[in-house]
């Protein structure tokens, strides 16, 4: 028996969206989503045929790209196997997917905790530290993206927590962001000490010993691809071990391969006390992320009961679909593409089209994860408004490819796999758009 679907059409699958599906981060009523049918790679394509090349990852998840056949078929034998079972037995293939996570995480961190995405990853993260430090608040900077949960909603720093905040104990800090320095710094060495400045104040001024952990993304993502000036990582470091405080990394979108690493702050000489993860995990074919744990926090609840589970945690599908990814991402070399394309490709190729364009204000990333910061000037750095954003994101989509457009920035994230040449082919659609935006050429 195969699955019968009652629509095979891009008309008749929108009128079927939108007379049953309730989207999220949306106005119901003005909604037109993209239709899509099917993708391989990093091409989507929609049921008449018209394709994509797919530089959003979707929501910058699809790290090993569509459809790869390592990890369908690892899903596909875990079916025939066994579809599901409670998370309180012992699972050989949960087991597999934990070793291998924790085979990439520093030495000490044995155990891994999982969970059905990043919301309650980092939920149940800031748990686990309240629980160790028996203290209460959390701090996070305030553009950070945490998820929509109780407690990660109100730790996200942006506009989407102000209508959730009803969870307590959460204060907010400035990041480092040099473009926009909230610091009034002109080098990656003052935003960073003078942000360090900053975040130590704020940690004396809300009293050290009631704060259990400092919640940051190891590089920003939805916020804008705010990688960390050198040094400030270890300063965060060396303040929490100062004043006993945790350091939590949120590795959901920064994660296994999209910085050209199996986890972006190896590149920072830092080690957190817990780490949580998602979506690049197993690029989100099946639901899944988790928190990896360190031994001595892992001993908290040796003698005493975690108060926390998931009815789905460690779904042998999802983790199927772990052992496919990380096993296929090791064997073809996966994350050093991602590495070499930033390195290689995209890099130079988003420095030219700043010299270019005068609408783009700052180019910034690393490996598959960079962002275009765009402006109406670059001498005041006003951003672009949303009018022209739209513009924009149009213009992209009716050439054919599939953009990650955040506020006045597009951000570059294409899945880990994608060639130079696929990176020469979006290139050319940035520079045709850009150039027909009023003001968007010198």
């Amino acid at each position: 028996m195969t699955l019968t679907l009652t629509s095979d059409t891009n008309q008749q699958t929108l009128d079927l969206d939108r007379a049953h599906v309730f989207h999220s981060w949306s106005a119901q009523g003005t909604l037109k989503p993209l239709v899509l049918a099917g993708g391989l790679g990093t091409r989507v394509w929609d049921f008449e045929g018209t394709e994509y090349l797919d530089f959003s990852s979707q929501l910058v998840n699809v790290n090993i790209g569509h459809q790869h056949p390592a990890v369908i078929a690892a899903i596909k034998a875990q079916a025939d196997q066994l579809t599901t079972i409670a998370p309180s037995t012992a699972n050989l293939t949960r087991g597999e997917a934990a070793r291998r996570i924790t085979n990439l995480a520093p030495d000490g961190f044995n155990k891994v905790f999982f969970t059905n995405g990043g919301a309650d990853a980092n939920e149940n993260a800031i748990r686990m530290a309240r629980l160790h430090t028996g203290r209460d608040k959390v701090l996070s900077t305030y553009r950070s993206y945490h998820g929509n949960t109780g407690s990660a909603i109100v730790a996200t720093g942006d506009w989407r927590r102000v209508p959730n905040e009803f969870a307590r104990g959460h204060v907010h800090f400035f990041g480092p962001y040099l473009y926009r320095s909230d610091f009034w710094a002109t080098t990656p060495a003052e935003e960073a000490e003078r942000g360090l400045h900053h975040l130590e104040r704020v940690i004396q001024a809300e009293g050290p010993a009631s704060i259990a952990a400092i919640l940051l993304e190891s590089v920003p993502g939805t916020a804008g691809i705010l990688v960390p000036p050198p040094g400030y990582l270890a300063g965060v470091r060396a303040l929490c071990d100062r004043y006993g405080i945790l350091l939590i990394f949120d590795e959901v979108m920064a994660g296994f391969g999209r910085t050209g690493r199996w986890f972006a702050f190896e590149g920072y000489d830092v080690v957190p006390d817990l780490i949580t993860f998602a979506k690049g995990v197993n690029s989100g074919y099946v639901p899944a992320g988790g928190v990896i744990i360190p031994d001595a926090i892992a001993a908290d609840f040796d003698e005493t009961v975690f108060p926390g589970g998931l009815t789905y945690s460690g779904h042998p599908l999802a983790m199927a679909s772990i052992v496919g990814a990380l096993d296929a991402m090791a064997d073809e070399g996966i994350v050093e593409n991602a590495a070499r394309i930033g390195r290689e490709a995209i890099g130079p190729g988003l420095a030219e089209l700043a010299e270019k364009h005068s609408l783009i204000g700052e180019v910034r990333g690393e490996g598959v994860f960079w962002a275009m910061e765009l402006v109406a000037d670059r001498a005041t750095r006003e951003p672009l408004p949303a009018s022209a954003m739209g513009q924009i994101k149009a213009a992209l989509v009716g050439r054919g490819l599939l953009p990650f457009v955040q506020d006045n920035r597009i951000h570059v994230v294409p899945p880990c796999t994608v060639t130079s040449d696929e990176v020469a082919e979006a290139l050319a659609a940035y520079d045709a758009v850009f150039t027909t935006v009023q003001g968007g050429h010198a």
